[in-house]
Parts: C-alpha cells; sequence; structure tokens
C-alpha cells in the first residue's frame, strides 16, 4: 500500500540526494517543516557536514535529532499541515545495527508509522548495493538489511527517485 504524502530520494554518498529532498520538502506547502537527523558527530568531519545542512535549512526548520527512535518520532510529529524530512535511513539503519536493536521489529515498526503518517514525508537514503561485496560478515549484513529497508520503503512511498551526479530520475510516481 502506498501512502500518497511520502517521497523516498535514494543515491550514492554526495549524489546530491539531501539537496534534492530539502527543495522537494521545501515546495510542500506545510504549517510546519520538520527535519529528523539520524546522524551523530563523531569527529570533526562529521559535525562540519551536519552544520552545512543545518546552515543549508535555514531557520525555517525544526530539526529533531533521533539515532534509533524513527517510528516514534514520526508518530509524534509528522501530522496534517506538517513536512517531515528524514536524512537518513542509512545511519538510522547503521545506529540500530550498533545498538543491537532488533532490527526486523524496528523496521515493522518504521513502515507503519509511515502508512499511518497524516503529514508529508520526505525520506533520504543511500544506494549501498551497487558496489563490492563487502569484506565483512557485517558489512554483507548492513549491505542485505539496507537492501530490505529500500525495497520496502520503496513499496509505501508515493514517489521515489534515484539522484546521480545531482540529477533525479524518476523510479516510481
Amino acid at each position: 500500500m502506498s501512502n500518497n504524502h511520502t517521497q523516498l530520494i535514494l543515491g550514492g554518498v554526495r549524489s546530491g540526494k539531501s539537496a534534492h529532498a530539502l527543495a522537494i520538502a521545501e515546495a510542500i506547502a506545510a504549517k510546519r517543516h520538520c527535519f529528523i537527523a539520524t546522524a551523530q558527530a563523531f569527529d570533526d568531519e562529521m559535525t562540519a557536514r551536519i552544520e552545512q545542512h543545518q546552515e543549508d535549512r535555514g531557520d525555517r526548520w525544526e530539526t529533531i535529532e533521533t539515532q534509533t527512535a524513527l517510528a516514534d518520532i514520526i508518530r509524534t510529529e509528522c501530522h496534517e499541515d506538517t513536512v517531515c524530512l528524514i536524512d537518513c535511513l542509512t545511519l538510522w539503519l547503521s545506529n540500530l545495527m550498533l545498538q543491537e536493536v532488533d532490527i526486523t521489529s524496528a523496521m515493522d515498526e518504521l513502515f507503519d508509522a509511515t502508512s499511518e503518517a497524516t503529514g508529508s514525508l520526505v525520506f533520504v537514503s543511500n544506494e549501498v548495493g551497487m558496489g563490492l561485496v563487502p569484506e565483512t560478515p557485517l558489512g554483507r549484513q548492513f549491505r542485505d538489511e539496507h537492501g530490505r529497508l529500500n525495497q520496502r520503503m520503496a513499496a509505501i512511498c508515493s514517489r521515489v527517485e534515484f539522484i546521480t551526479a545531482g540529477l533525479p530520475m524518476v523510479l516510481k510516481g
């Protein structure tokens, strides 16, 4: 089942997916703009990336940070007249794995919350399955889980785009 207020923006690292998702979200008429961040600043480089994203968004956006409680945040924050930009599912999945959370249950909760949401949702996620096979079992598990996550999210989103070199390709919708 597809929620007609949901979009999934896929792409590789530095493909332009976050900028594209931001432009989409800002074009949605809503009283409230909520940015749901899943990144953690573990080093100076990541801190700089987060700060740049915050600067790009400007003051219009309310930021909510969560490492694993994405479904709960969607349920409490993403209501009618609200657009929620979730950046990104890749880091959310990584956080789940590092904290040894039940991934299947967390994904099920996320998909349920997404399907129930009355606000507009724009998800950002990396495409990690187009490269080399990861060398480690954990790397292969992450790639496999991430592939399942993207497939299931694409199935419930009304629009899916793939970004490469800053250019969007519509996959669905």
